[in-house]
């Protein structure tokens, strides 16, 4: 029998995040197939230079989860608290005086000192030491376990730990969701790019299969890794993909809808949905450029963005809260629940996304298994996930997007009458399921996986 050992540490370590990787970490954990003659998924985490079976990746009531809850949150306000500082220095009298902008930068330091960084700090320095918390329990190795590598791994600090697995004998099986910090570094962090580097020169060495989440990033992989350590290395490793699941796992039929978007659908006027973390990449302001044009046009279509406030984006979001029409044809919310994500799923006209580039694009389809239109750039993983039960916009001109908007709001329907009656998506237990099937079958077999894309049925 083959042990797959998941590997979930960030997931494990920050409960509460639920962000694009973390979504799918956590339900692929938790829909893992049952041990049967072949194989067992065990998840786990490797703290402190140790291997742990995980039991729960749901918080415990205990003062150590509370303490990282706390210190998450402060990073969070202290996020907000900056966006805020850069949002003041460009009005006056700070965006006319160095003196006066000098003053505010000072004042602004000493306060998230003293109220953001000191506590953060204090925090640190508490939770440092912990014991492992009671979710999971010590794991033996086995030669010939397989350790896949599932959660966002470029951040952590087990490599010397899964270096000396590989010594013993444990396979290593990267997940790869996209390459964007090596093919799009204008949109990321440079750290990030810095240290994502440095983990794809990692894995390229490390690892000895590599599943990507479409058939489109399988292929950069590949290209990339050729690349880095030639084609002769490249044909020693197996590639393969797997498709993401659908459900809204965090739902919870007993919480309630946010008062605001419930006050949003009471008009009868369309509303166009955009689902993500608002950073660059994700292109916000083509989106607004797009619906100015339709408004402008007669249009009484209304925008609604959902999502957390990332990075790079305090001239997005200063624009959109000096905006003339926010709160009346143009929205935001930046904490909804599941609960309510699922709500503006199942009452909105339809989903626009329109997105630089992507590894996958999970709002996709979770609004299209809900029965909602969507429309998005019109990039390769795109076509590859909605093939022709999506529309599709040149990201050249907003005004391509305008016109759609437009054409929907005054014939009710997408261009070609697009239908998503025969439509249907992957579940979370299947996309699992997919992923230790491929896993298994290049472990176990000289088939190749066939190079075709699958666009409606994975």
């Amino acid at each position: 029998m083959t042990r797959l050992l998941v590997e979930c540490t960030y997931v494990f370590e920050h409960p509460e995040a639920n962000s694009g990787i973390q979504r799918v970490v956590r339900n692929v954990i938790q829909q893992l197939p049952d041990a049967d003659a072949q194989r067992e998924c065990i998840p786990v985490v490797m703290i402190n230079g140790a291997l742990f079976e995980v039991k729960s990746l749901a918080p415990l009531p205990t003062v150590k989860v509370d303490l990282v809850s706390l210190r998450v949150k402060l990073e969070q306000l202290a996020n907000q608290f900056w966006l805020r500082h850069r949002a003041l220095e460009r009005r006056r009298p700070f965006s006319t005086s160095k003196f006066a902008r000098r003053v505010l930068y000072v004042g602004c330091r000493l306060t998230a000192f003293a109220c953001l960084s000191l506590p953060m700090r204090l925090l640190d320095r508490a939770l440092k030491g912990k014991p492992v918390p009671e979710r999971c329990v010590p794991l033996q190795h086995r030669a010939g376990d397989q350790l896949v590598l599932l959660d966002s791994s470029w951040h952590a600090n087990f490599f010397p730990l899964a270096e000396q697995l590989k010594r013993d004998g444990v396979g290593i099986v990267s997940v790869i969701y996209d390459l964007i910090p090596l093919t799009h570094p204008q949109f990321c962090d440079a750290g990030l790019v810095k240290v994502f580097n440095e983990w794809f020169d990692w894995i390229a060495r490390t690892a000895d299969g590599y599943v990507a989440i479409s058939t489109t990033i399988r292929d950069q992989v590949r290209q990339e890794m050729t690349r880095r350590i030639g084609a002769a290395q490249v044909q020693q490793r197996w590639f393969d993909y797997f498709h993401l699941g659908s459900e809204l796992d965090l739902s919870d039929a007993r919480s309630a809808v946010d008062p605001g978007l419930l006050q949003m659908f009471k008009s009868k006027d369309p509303v166009f949905l955009m689902v993500s973390t608002i950073e660059p990449r994700k292109n916000h302001a083509y989106l607004l450029d797009a619906f100015e044009r339709a408004w402008a046009a007669g249009s009484r279509a209304r925008l609604c963005i959902v999502g957390k406030i990332g990075w790079k984006c305090e001239a997005l979001i200063e624009r959109i809260r000096q905006h003339p029409e926010l709160n009346q044809r143009l929205f935001m919310f930046n904490t909804l629940s599941d609960k309510s994500l699922e709500h503006a799923y199942c009452h909105a006209t339809s989903l626009v996304f329109p997105s630089y580039v992507e590894g996958f694009g999970l709002p996709l389809v979770e609004a299209m298994q809900r029965g909602l239109p969507a429309m998005a750039s019109d990039i390769p993983v795109f076509r590859e996930i909605g093939g022709e039960y999506m529309a599709y916009f040149d990201l050249a001109d907003p005004q391509n997007l305008a016109d759609l908007v437009i054409g929907m709001e005054t014939d009710g329907m997408f261009p070609a009458a697009l239908s998503l009656e025969n439509w249907r998506w992957l579940s979370w237990r299947e996309a699992s399921a997919q992923l230790v099937d491929r896993i298994q079958r290049n472990l176990h077999s000289d088939a190749k996986v066939p190079e075709s894309q699958h666009a409606n049925c994975p």
